[in-house]
């Protein structure tokens, strides 16, 4: 679709893996080998023989993705498997790495001060606030439906890790209303940099959940994104409908601020 579209210029960009010394700012030393066991992780993370190299480019264009938004530039990672659910020691829930987790302590690592992660998929980002809990000069925000897999983010945890949950079938105007609050906060943060986990599984029609938002809802999000006025990238977690493309679309045009 992005290829066929008329109304944004898109760029087209390739990654790099990551490498270990990126990795582990965010898994343990025995995480990567883990990758390589040829065994199912869970019941809805299988193995794969080239899985580590898919994850690693997915990592990788999460890296390059923070590059381009320090240098003005507006980004979006399309790359999969997703990474929020990951958590330092252990795979689940689709995830083998947790990309935007990685990529905010390599902004820290490399002269970021404050950076912080906002986390709009349905599903709550356990993965994420596990690493990021308590890390100095972080910040994770996220607006998720609970009940929900993984049953995780019921309250605020840590002195940076802030949790907004919605209840299943929530309203859209009331589901807009907690995505704003968490932006609110978010700006309270003063964040330099912000990473954002972009999931579309929220959307009325997505299979995997409950939630009410529409087209509409993603492209109002982007636009209050770029709002910000600040070196903003996301990547692509998850959205299961076959309208995805339709709701990615409507999103890069919101943060396009068209």
């Amino acid at each position: 679709m992005l290829n066929d579209q008329t109304e944004l210029a898109v760029t087209w960009a390739t990654p790099t893996p990551a490498n270990d010394a990126e990795i582990l700012r965010a898994h343990a030393p025995e995480y990567i080998a883990r990758l390589r066991i040829p065994h199912d992780f869970d019941a809805d993370t299988p193995f794969f023989p080239d899985i580590e190299s898919l994850a690693r480019h997915a990592t990788g264009a999460a890296l390059l993705a923070l590059e381009a938004a320090r240098k003005g530039e507006t980004v979006f990672s399309l790359m999969r498997p997703p990474g929020h659910h990951a958590t330092r020691h252990e795979v689940m829930g689709f995830c083998y790495l947790n990309n935007v987790a990685i990529a905010a302590l390599h902004a820290r690592a490399t002269g970021t001060k404050r950076v912080a992660v906002f986390d709009f998929d349905v599903h709550h980002g356990n993965g994420t606030e596990a690493i990021l809990l308590n890390q100095p000069g972080t910040a994770f925000f996220s607006i998720h439906q609970h009940l929900c897999y993984p049953g995780t983010g019921t309250t605020n945890v840590g002195d940076n890790c802030f949790n907004y949950p919605v209840a299943p079938r929530t309203p859209r105007p009331e589901y807009r209303q907690r995505l704003a609050q968490a932006l609110q906060d978010l700006q309270q943060f003063k964040p330099e940099v912000v990473a954002v986990s972009a999931g579309f599984d929220a959307y009325a029609r997505d299979p995997l959940a409950q939630g009410s938002l529409e087209a509409e809802d993603f492209h109002w999000l982007g636009g209050e994104l770029r709002k910000l006025g600040l070196p903003v990238f996301s990547l692509l977690e998850g959205g299961y409908s076959d309208d995805l493309p339709q709701l990615i679309f409507a999103y890069l045009k919101g943060i396009a601020g068209q």
